[in-house]
């Protein structure tokens, strides 16, 4: 039996592959060999794992969450002004490359999935909901530093989190309208004029 650290290790890899083949490929074409090959182990490597399609499936959402967390750790620590701070949210969370572009592939099949799936819905009720906690939290500290305009933090959020999500899915979907450059002034102008004072 592989040593713990070896385990986890393994476990990351192959949730990895999941969301690279999720993001590539879609949820519906997803096939436990075309993960094992893009993890470069075996089926049954997958399936010690993860004995089932499915829990495979919800542990990688849930990966890709603590992924965009941990990749954004530092704004838990930032000492920046906090509508400046909020700014760079939400630029962090921009659909551009890499990581972030990937991350939001996987989400958005989440969405289309949990429609049907209630653990999936739990799922992104529990992650999303620390999403929205962190940008409530991040506007009520620019109201107490009187730089955000009075309001219901906690709804200035939802706004906020809502119009991302909505002009994010318009870029994934390359909307002549929605090009990542226009999303970016939005939401630029979003925090600027309308959480700022």
């Amino acid at each position: 039996m592989p040593r713990p650290s070896v385990e986890v290790e393994r476990r990351q890899q192959i949730l990895d592959a999941t969301c690279a083949v999720i993001a590539k490929s879609g949820l519906q074409q997803l096939r436990v060999a075309d993960v094992a090959t893009a993890a470069g182990v075996s089926t049954g490597t997958v399936h010690y794992y993860f004995e089932t399609k499915k829990e495979l499936v919800d542990a990688a959402f849930v990966f890709n969450f603590e992924e965009s967390l941990a990749r954004r750790q530092w704004m838990r620590e930032s000492t920046r002004e906090p509508l400046e701070l909020l700014q760079e949210i939400v630029e962090s969370y921009l659909p551009s490359s890499g990581k972030s572009l990937r991350a939001w592939r996987v989400w958005a099949q989440l969405w289309a999935e949990g429609i049907r799936d209630p653990a999936l819905r739990r799922v992104n009720e529990d992650l999303y909901g620390q999403w929205r906690q962190l940008v409530a939290e991040v506007i009520k500290a620019a109201q107490d530093a009187g730089t955000a305009r009075a309001g219901d933090p906690v709804r200035l959020a939802n706004m906020l989190v809502g119009m991302v999500d909505g002009l994010a899915m318009q870029v994934l979907l390359r909307s002549p309208s929605m090009s990542l450059a226009t999303m970016r002034e939005t939401c630029r102008v979003f925090v600027t004029d309308l959480v700022g004072c």
